[in-house]
């Protein structure tokens, strides 16, 4: 028991750890070196200072935990297969890169979370034994194992398919807006920059990294590719190729917008009629376990009341 104990409280420490890096990470920024802001701090201020009083005056969390949490990172990506790897990191792209963790962290994030939760549970069946068989206790330790392994996967898809959606009902509003600067006047890539200023959503990030990237040098028709690649949705896609196909073939650029335009919010439209015909499916399993007997309860309890009073 004592060794159990031992274990579960060492990887709970670690599973700790790896929360408070994402968190302290999430805080600073992911391009943001902490020793080079903590530097420019003291150049500011104007103090004399030496480095090691400089990386000394730095958190705990980032002098120590940040560092130990890089190298097992690194360490844990050796023995992971590349193909994994890849795979979590076109995940983390297309959820829009919501922790500051890279692929790796997060497959040995998922890792400790399975152990930790197996261990609690471990722990729950020695000392309140939830069944008198083995069998069935192992059962329960194995499934908080998965749990605690499938839940950071689960949580990655649910972002995945919300930021998606998001996505999916922004895109007619900002193509109208597309379509009224272009005809106005303004370029393409001023007319995008108009829908990054004017919205704070998912689609206004994606047009704003894809403008950072033509001012940095890139071709556009390799950016906006780039961007329907990220974001991973058909009609992006479809919209992307329209515009290549409208540059290269000298095709009005508004007309392509008006048209585009029309064609996201028909397949707007359909998306909500089909989303409203899987409610009622959906709606089943809650009536058949909260709606249903609540129901029997209140047209049997009468009859049966009588039925015991009648004494028969």
């Amino acid at each position: 028991m004592t060794v159990i104990y031992v274990l579960g409280g060492i990887v709970l420490i670690i599973a700790i750890a790896v929360v408070a890096v994402s968190m302290q990470r999430n805080q600073q920024g992911e391009d943001e070196d902490p020793l080079q802001a903590r530097l420019a701090e003291f150049i500011q201020r104007g103090d004399v200072t030496s480095l090691e009083e400089i990386e000394l005056s730095q958190p705990f969390a980032q002098r120590v935990i940040i560092p130990v949490m890089n190298r097992i990172g690194e360490f844990s990506a050796r023995f992971t297969p590349q193909k994994t790897i890849q795979t979590t990191a076109r995940q983390f792209e297309l959820a829009g890169n919501p922790w500051p963790i890279d692929p790796a962290t997060f497959l040995l994030l998922r890792l400790v979370l399975g152990v930790v939760f197996g261990a609690l549970m471990i722990a729950v069946t020695f000392l309140y034994p939830l069944s008198d068989k083995t069998l069935n206790n192992l059962a329960y330790i194995l499934v908080g194992a998965f749990f605690g392994f499938w839940y950071p996967h689960y949580t990655l898809t649910r972002k995945i398919t919300s930021r998606q959606t998001e996505i999916r009902k922004a895109m007619p509003d900002a193509l109208d807006l597309l379509t009224i600067c272009v005809e106005a006047g303004l370029g393409f890539e001023a007319a995008m920059s108009k829908v990054a200023e004017k919205w704070d959503n998912q689609l206004a990030l994606a047009f704003s990294r894809t403008l950072k990237e033509i001012q940095l040098g890139k071709v556009r028709r390799e950016a906006l590719k780039d961007m329907s690649d990220r974001l991973g949705i058909p009609e992006m896609t479809s919209f992307v190729a329209a515009i290549i196909q409208s540059e290269q073939l000298g095709v009005s650029l508004a007309k392509v917008l008006r048209i585009q335009a029309d064609q996201m919010r028909v397949k707007r439209r359909q998306f909500a009629e089909e989303q409203a015909h899987k409610a009622p499916i959906k709606m089943i399993i809650p009536m058949a376990l909260l709606i249903f007997p609540s129901i029997l309860i209140i047209i049997l309890t009468p009859a049966i009341l009588q039925f015991m009073s009648s004494g028969v």
